[in-house]
């Protein structure tokens, strides 16, 4: 443990109540982006690589429940005890749309192809929204076997899978013909449930585990027990080899995925976690807690010293005491120009 290094997070305030789900987009011509639902009502949008402020999203009348970003980061959705879920140009933080259900909607995820928006809440109905025509009625899949908690599309929108809050598992449904095709058998009820960047694998969280299933053939492939219950855990996107998870200890840990050995334990929210996402690089993971704020942590913390003294590899020649200030200097007007 003594080895492990500290990691300093990049502390985002705003929200006034608990964080309950965050959001990141793709890498875009612009940057990526991390969007943040929260109790308080008012999504908010931030750098990704920053943590820095864009906009909050203004107009909802109850608690958000969830929210996401599409493809390439030009619309947001989120999902609201209101009984409501909401489109967003995520340029202006305009309401595009406002899509009316009967009952708490609380969770919300688009397609790939960001032509649809699937939601699911209390009334226990998948409803997938033609964005293309807003005003048009909803597909709605087969009713759920109870009050719907996470929900995702994979295999390039063909098939969406949803958990339930007051019961285990993980069902899966074919878009064309609404049918259930399968379902992820867990004990206790899946809080978080997440398809790795590369289409390879499921990442859930039930109780006090978290599980890897293949998805392309439902098998599953890992399950890992927990130090406490965890509400959300999220896989690195660029090689797979680690995962990160996050609970009512209120700490981030990270695992080796191939082993599940503890790599690295981070502290500093001062209420449970209930929310964990790498960025889409795996270069930096965002938490999400009751505390009311979003922490962006690097995922190899570098002892910031440590980098511009050291030669260049065993043949470099000595630094000198002037090629140390240089670089120091360059440092600062790097920093200046991040900030």
């Amino acid at each position: 443990m003594d080895k492990k290094k500290v990691a300093v997070p990049l502390v985002c305030h705003g929200h006034s109540r608990p964080v309950v789900d965050l959001h990141y987009s793709p890498i875009t011509p612009d940057g990526f982006f991390l969007i943040s639902a929260s109790k308080d009502s008012t999504p908010m949008l931030r750098n990704g690589e920053t943590g820095d402020w864009i906009g909050t999203f203004e107009g909802h009348k109850g608690a958000v429940w969830s929210c996401c970003l599409d493809t390439n980061a030009l619309r947001a959705a989120s999902a609201s005890a209101d009984f409501s879920a909401k489109l967003w140009d995520a340029l202006t933080g305009d309401v595009l749309h406002s899509f009316d259900h009967k009952h708490i909607v609380r969770a919300c995820s688009f397609s790939e192809d960001t032509h649809y928006l699937l939601t699911g809440g209390f009334e226990k109905i998948l409803r997938i929204f033609d964005l293309n025509r807003p005003d048009a009625p909803p597909r709605e899949v087969e009713h759920s076997p109870g009050s719907v908690r996470t929900v995702a599309w994979l295999h390039s929108d063909q098939t969406i899978l949803s958990s339930c809050s007051d019961s285990g598992g993980v069902r899966l449904w074919d878009v064309r013909s609404g049918k259930m095709i399968h379902t992820l058998e867990t004990k206790a009820s899946v809080t978080s449930a997440e398809v790795s960047k590369d289409g390879r694998y499921i990442t859930t969280a039930d109780g006090s585990s978290v599980k890897f299933w293949d998805a392309n053939h439902f098998g599953l492939v890992k399950s890992y027990d927990m130090p406490c219950n965890v509400e959300s855990a999220s896989l690195e996107p660029k090689f797979g080899d680690k995962f990160i998870a996050g609970g009512e200890d209120m700490w981030i840990r990270l695992f080796d995925f191939n082993t599940g050995e503890e790599i690295g334990c981070n502290k500093g929210h001062h209420g449970p976690v209930h929310c964990v996402r790498f960025s889409p690089g795996g270069e930096s993971y965002a938490s999400g807690s009751e505390d009311g704020t979003v922490r962006i942590w690097q995922t190899n913390p570098k002892d910031k010293l440590e980098t511009p003294l050291l030669p260049n590899g065993p043949t470099s020649k000595p630094i000198t005491a002037a090629e140390i200030g240089t670089k120091l200097e360059d440092l600062k007007l790097g920093k200046g120009v991040r900030e």
